[in-house]
């Protein structure tokens, strides 16, 4: 069984192209499974020996320890791609756990900004002061760059400082993209220059399972990026001097103050730094950008078919969860406006 699980997850990373996160996270589940079916000096049980009630026990036991439903879900999940996995290679006859089942998680709606208060956030981050929300001030235009992508302001020398004030040019442009183009966060972070098409306002985004697929986006992220141009190669050239284009991160749409490839990590501080000054009842997270763009296309009718296109999502099911966020808007705003609500 430990052979099979190495040999499974060798498969989810050469073949099925799985995100690292994937991966990882189906390695952990699988082992905790096999930890469970052997106790300390036990050995490990063959695959044809594991039967569909172990599976039902195993998850009995995890919703004992009180480990919530989308997690036991998640590890079904993983179980049954394993098992299914070493049916198709011929290990065993039929999937023990394909009818184990999985716990009735409730249906979540993402929590979304209007579009109002997202033009607000972003024209405030830009300092243009252009439909900011009710509520935000003219005071508020030129923010400070996240403290994760700068050293303490006591240890700052002369160019740290000025690397600071650059930096909020390139939050801004990816905190545009983020929304214009309906990005995931790790998509973000993917970009390289050969995948814009700066002219036509298009980009080639590798989603999950390495799936690539064309995303438009508008003119206020193209006047965003044109402003991070410069400060992105003055970036390039603090990191590696003249011979900073040269290096490992020169591809990189998106860059740190030392020159790398931002990273995801890096991303959701910007994203919390900036909202905590804006507004701090807000629970803005990097994903809320791409709820947003999504829900705002379908407030003003767009079709929900090409949202999964933009999306990239496999299933339309997935896409459907912003109708219910756009419902729940329209309600909100005939609770506030209607004298009989």
């Amino acid at each position: 069984m430990i052979a099979a699980i190495s040999k499974y997850l060798e498969y989810l990373q050469s073949v099925k192209n799985s995100s690292p996160h994937t991966v990882l996270n189906y390695r952990k589940d699988l082992e905790q499974f096999l930890a469970y079916l052997s106790p300390p000096g036990a050995r490990p049980p063959g695959l044809t020996g594991v039967t569909h009630s172990m599976i039902r026990e195993f998850v009995a036991h995890l919703h004992d320890h009180g480990l919530r439903k989308s997690s036991i879900a998640r590890k079904l999940a993983a179980l049954r791609s394993f098992f299914k996995y070493c049916v198709r290679e011929g290990h065993l006859k039929e999937n023990p756990a394909r009818l184990v089942p999985t716990p009735k998680l409730p249906k979540r709606i993402p929590s979304v900004l209007s579009a109002e208060e997202m033009n607000g956030f972003l024209n405030q981050l830009g300092g243009s002061g252009r439909g900011a929300a009710a509520g935000q001030t003219g005071s508020r235009a030129m923010l400070p760059a996240p403290a994760s992508d700068v050293k303490p302001r006591r240890e700052q020398s002369g160019s740290a400082r000025a690397t600071e004030g650059l930096l909020l040019r390139r939050d801004r442009a990816l905190l545009e993209l983020l929304y214009a183009a309906g990005l995931r966060v790790s998509e973000l972070t993917g970009l390289n220059l050969a995948d814009m098409e700066q002219k036509e306002r298009i980009l080639r985004v590798r989603g999950k399972g390495n799936k690539e697929r064309i995303v438009p986006y508008g003119a206020k992220a193209q006047e965003a990026l044109e402003k991070y141009w410069p400060v992105r190669e003055q970036l390039l050239r603090q990191a590696g001097g003249t011979n900073g284009k040269q290096g490992p991160h020169a591809e990189a749409v998106f860059l740190n103050y030392l020159g790398r490839r931002l990273t995801q990590r890096s991303v959701g501080r910007i994203v919390k730094k900036y909202v905590r000054i804006a507004n701090v009842n807000w629970d803005l997270h990097p994903h809320s950008l791409r709820h947003a763009f999504a829900t705002h296309l379908l407030a003003d009718g767009a079709d929900l078919r090409a949202i999964q296109e933009l999306l990239g999502h496999q299933s339309l099911s997935t896409t459907q969860k912003y109708t219910h966020a756009s419902i729940r808007q329209l309600m909100d705003v005939y609770d506030k406006a209607h004298p009989h609500a």
